[in-house]
């Protein structure tokens, strides 16, 4: 099958994969862009899950502020090499996790940071919802973890929905991202700042 340049461009300014590997995929997917891209995303997702074992210790913090200047955070992220740190696709994505930082207002990183009061807190408020409900305790308990789990997918800054693409969540925007560098990249922390409150 013979897969045209134009189809290869178009794929590789999407994906940013090397032209072996979008041509591999055009391949298996029939020359259907879409699917090639799906394909090639889960590959680079594949990849990103084993690296992210390796040091990352290079990185960059970089910080949005919102225009009007009342609302900014910071965030940490950190990549394995000062040559990956330095190209203006990693400080791209640096810039837009800063941007979610501010406009989402997560809490923690990840879920196994969610402070384990808050998440006792949190509990004790949608049990209590449901404690009238007249429907059985285990049932009840289903309940309050499927609210559990909305609670973390809105406060923790990996499972929430990227504001550029609702679609995806942060963590397969990052892992994504890992799979172009070749390296493992990591959210090491964050600082949300309104004027007169720190978060």
């Amino acid at each position: 099958m013979e897969i045209s340049t134009e189809l290869i461009r178009q794929i590789r300014e999407r994906t940013g994969a090397g032209v072996m590997d979008c041509k591999k995929a055009l391949m298996e997917c029939d020359c259907d862009l879409e699917k090639a891209i799906e394909l090639l995303r889960k590959m680079g997702i594949a990849a990103a899950a084993k690296r992210s074992s390796r040091d990352a210790s290079e990185g960059l913090v970089d910080g949005y502020v919102h225009p009007g200047g009342r609302v900014g955070g910071l965030v940490e992220v950190n990549c394995e090499t000062d040559f990956v740190a330095r190209t203006e696709a990693f400080s791209s994505l640096v810039r837009d996790i800063a941007m979610q930082v501010v406009a989402s207002e997560p809490i923690v990183v990840s879920r196994d940071q969610m402070p384990a009061d808050v998440i006792e807190k949190e509990k004790e408020i949608l049990a209590a919802q449901f404690a009238d409900s007249g429907k059985p305790p285990q049932v009840v308990e289903k309940i309050v973890q499927g609210k559990l789990e909305k609670f973390y997918k809105e406060n923790c800054l990996l499972e929430q929905p990227f504001i550029k693409d609702q679609k995806r969540s942060v963590e397969e925007i990052i892992k994504e991202a890992a799979g172009k560098f070749g390296e493992n990249v990591v959210v090491r922390r964050f600082s949300r700042f309104r004027l007169g409150q720190c978060s």
